[in-house]
C-alpha cells in the first residue's frame, strides 16, 4: 500500500505556522467553532466539535483514549508523535509518549475495515519521548526530549526489541526525519540555541554507526558540516563541541521533500529551508515586526523555485511533520498555533480542522493508502475532566489532490 499516489500526495502537518512554507491552496473546508464543547470530555469533544468543524464528507471517531485499554493496552497519558505503517492488508499507528521517565511508544493494528485488532507497546522505559520519524524501511525512530535524550529504534510491529542508535547523538530531540536519497537523518535540537545535525549511517538501513554532523557558519546563507567528535556525550555536550555551530530558537518539527529540508524554530516562530544541493539555508518565515515587511515565503526566495513546496514522503508513510513540546510543558507542534491541522497536497497547505480553544494536536500520520487521518488531541488543562484522545478521520482526501 505504500507509495500510492494519493499516499504521496496528501500530507498532515499540525499548527497554522506551516501555512507559511507552502503555497496557500484555498479555505479551510470546516467552519470550526470557537466555543469549546458543552462537556469537557473526549465523548464530547468528537460529538459536538468535529462533526461542525470537519469538512463536509467526513467523519472523525475516537480509537484510543488515555487511561482506558485500546486493543488489550492501556493507552498513554501524552500521546506526542505519530505514524503509520502497512501491515499486509491493515496498518499500524505508533504514537510517542511524552511522559518523564514512563516515555515509550505504543501501537494500534488496525484491519482493512478500520476496526482495531490490538493494542501493544514497542518501547517502555524511556523518558519523554516527542520528536519521531519512520525509515523507508519501516522502523520507527523515537526520540527523548532530555538533555542527554537518546534515539530508539522501534519495530512497530512488536517482533524485535527496540535498540537504542547512540551514534545518533545524546542530546533534546526536537525533531527528525529521513533523506533516503543522499543517506541522512536530520535532526533538530530543542534548545534554545539549538544546533540542526544530519546523521549519515556507515550503511543506508542500519543506524548502528556512522557519523554525526553538525551545521557549521557564520550568520547568512552559505553553511557547512562539521563532525561532532562525540556523539554519545563522553567528554562534552554534543552541542558544545564544535564551536562554530550553527544556533537555532528551539529546533522543532521538520519536513523533507525534494532536496528541500524544513524545520521550526519554536522559540522564535521562524521557519527555515535547507536546500541540501546548494548547501544554502533561507528564512522561509519571520514573525513580523510591527510596521515592518513580513518575511518572505518559498516561492518568493530568489533561486528557491516554487516547486519545492511540492509534498514528498520523508518523514513518515504518507505523512508528515512530527510535534514537540515547548519547556514549560504543553505539547505544540512546532508549528505555531497548534490548535489546528493542515493538509499539504500538490505544494500547497489546506487548513482542514480547528480545535477548541487550548486543545493541542499532535502525531498527526496519513494511513499508508492516504484515506484516513490519524492525530492526538490534548486539552488545555489538568483537571477538566477530559482527557488525551487518539482519533481517526476518514473522508475524501482525494479531493485536495484534484481540487
Amino acid at each position: 500500500m505504500r507509495g500510492t499516489s494519493l499516499s504521496a500526495a496528501v500530507s498532515a502537518l499540525p499548527g497554522s505556522l506551516w501555512r507559511t512554507a507552502f503555497p496557500h491552496g484555498g479555505d479551510p473546508y470546516g467552519a470550526g467553532e470557537s466555543e469549546p464543547p458543552e462537556r469537557s470530555d473526549a465523548a464530547g469533544l468528537l460529538a459536538r466539535h468535529m462533526s461542525r468543524g470537519l469538512p463536509p464528507g467526513f467523519i472523525g471517531r475516537i480509537v484510543a483514549s488515555s487511561g482506558e485499554r485500546a486493543g488489550g493496552v492501556v493507552w498513554h497519558a501524552a500521546p506526542d508523535g505519530g505514524g503509520c505503517f502497512p501491515d499486509g492488508d491493515g496498518w499500524i499507528y505508533v504514537s510517542n509518549c511524552a511522559l518523564p521517565l514512563l516515555g515509550g511508544v505504543t501501537a494500534l493494528r488496525f484491519a482493512p475495515d478500520g476496526s482495531l485488532r490490538s493494542g501493544y507497546r514497542v518501547l517502555s522505559g524511556a523518558d519523554r519521548n516527542g520528536a519521531g520519524a519512520a525509515t523507508p524501511w519501516d522502523t520507527w525512530l523515537s526520540g527523548e526530549r532530555t538533555p542527554h535524550g537518546t534515539v530508539f529504534e522501534c519495530d512497530p510491529y512488536g517482533l524485535r526489541a527496540p535498540m537504542p542508535r547512540l551514534a545518533m547523538g545524546l542530546f533534546t530531540h526536537g525533531g527528525m526525519v529521513c533523506d533516503p536519497g543522499r543517506g541522512f537523518v536530520y535532526l533538530t535540537e530543542q534548545e534554545p540555541d539549538g544546533c540542526l545535525y544530519r546523521f549519515r549511517p556507515d550503511d543506508w538501513g542500519d543506524l548502528t554507526t556512522g557519523v554525526l554532523d553538525v551545521m557549521t557558519g557564520a550568520p547568512g546563507e552559505a553553511v557547512e558540516w562539521e563532525p561532532v567528535p562525540s556523539p554519545a556525550a563522553s567528554r562534552a555536550p554534543v552541542r558544545d563541541q564544535v564551536k562554530e555551530a550553527r544556533r537555532f530558537a528551539g529546533g522543532g518539527a521538520c519536513h523533507y521533500h525534494d532536496g528541500v529540508l524544513r524545520f521550526v524554530g519554536e522559540d522564535d516562530g521562524r521557519i527555515w529551508a535547507y536546500d541540501a544541493r546548494s548547501e544554502r539555508l533561507h528564512v522561509l518565515h519571520a514573525p513580523s515586526t510591527p510596521g515592518g515587511p513580513a518575511a518572505p515565503g518559498l516561492a518568493e526566495i530568489p533561486g528557491v523555485p516554487a516547486h519545492l513546496g511540492a509534498l514528498g514522503t520523508g518523514n513518515a508513510p504518507g505523512a508528515l511533520g512530527t510535534p514537540t513540546q515547548p519547556r514549560g510543558g504543553s505539547t505544540t507542534a512546532g508549528g505555531g498555533d497548534d490548535e489546528e491541522v493542515v493538509l499539504v497536497a500538490e505544494g500547497r497547505v489546506v487548513p482542514f480542522l480547528r480545535m477548541p480553544d487550548g486543545w493541542t494536536v499532535t502525531g498527526p500520520s496519513m494511513s499508508p493508502a492516504g484515506d484516513r487521518l490519524y492525530f492526538s488531541c490534548r486539552p488545555p488543562a489538568e483537571g477538566s475532566g477530559a482527557v488525551p484522545v487518539t482519533v481517526e478521520i476518514t473522508g475524501p482526501f482525494e479531493d485536495l489532490v484534484r481540487a
